[in-house]
């Protein structure tokens, strides 16, 4: 089976190269020397220093795994490109919440890069999967366990 893509935008694709660069060249280096000095201190069976610094460094070498496998099976979406008379990954959109009468404002991106504290929405979510594809001045529905939401699309916009 071939391994998903993870659309990620240009913005998503270099913090992810920065994330990998910062514990690859710093990360490292800095619990080498803690494993070292932890070393120093004598016996390593009852060394709590040790023990966290193995763990840290356990945890580094994991996350270098998980991003290196989501760069390799990455697929950018150029946001220049994305076409603004529909939504897609890529793009800005303000909403307006027909229940509560409250505007919204999301960043599409892959699931990946997704963080609702920071109004980025998977594509791949309930509400992102129903924006995709509607236009601007059209109403969509989101189906959640909470019941149906409604939407008015006010806005699609690039990203940047």
């Amino acid at each position: 089976m071939a391994e998903k893509k993870n659309i990620l935008t240009y913005e998503g694709l270099k913090n992810l190269e920065n994330e990998l660069q910062e514990l690859k060249v710093n990360k490292r280096k800095e619990v080498a020397q803690k494993i070292k000095e932890a070393r120093e201190q004598g016996d390593l069976s009852e060394n709590a220093e040790y023990d966290a610094a193995k763990d840290e460094q356990r945890d580094i070498e994991a996350r270098i795994e998980e991003i290196e496998k989501i760069l390799k099976n990455a697929e950018v979406v150029v946001e220049e490109d994305v076409d603004l008379n529909v939504i897609n990954i890529g793009c800005k959109v303000r909403i307006l919440d027909l229940e509560y009468n409250e505007e919204l404002e999301y960043k599409i991106v892959g699931s990946t890069e997704a963080n609702s504290l920071k109004g980025k929405i998977s594509n791949e979510s309930p509400v992102g999967t129903a924006l995709i594809g509607a236009q601007q001045g059209e109403v969509i529905e989101v189906e959640t366990h909470a019941g149906t939401l409604k939407y008015k699309i006010l806005e699609i916009q690039r990203s940047n």
